[in-house]
């Protein structure tokens, strides 16, 4: 994928999509919804980001994985995270 089509981010939002991209119950459409960039252009930004190695094993894990795709979710989950995950202490 052309650079160009990539949207630039900051360090901190660089840093949340990729937090959320490795995160198992973060869909796509979520990433899709809040930064604008499309399941390719987040695998994009992975394999750029990522150690070779951290990205294989990133992609083995996630392609095809129901929680990661909305379309393959079942319809009673409704949020794109786990109820505890940002709760402050």
């Amino acid at each position: 994928m052309p650079k160009s089509l990539l949207k630039p981010l900051s360090a901190p939002d660089l840093s949340r999509l990729i937090e959320m991209a490795w995160e198992d119950r973060t869909p796509f459409d979520a990433i899709e919804n809040i930064y604008g960039l499309s399941e390719p252009q987040v695998i994009a930004i992975m394999r750029k980001e990522l150690k070779r190695g951290s990205f294989e094993l990133w992609r083995q894990r996630v392609t095809g994985r129901a929680t990661k795709h909305k379309a393959l979710r079942s319809k009673v989950v409704t949020r794109a995270y786990c109820s505890t995950q940002y709760k402050h202490k």
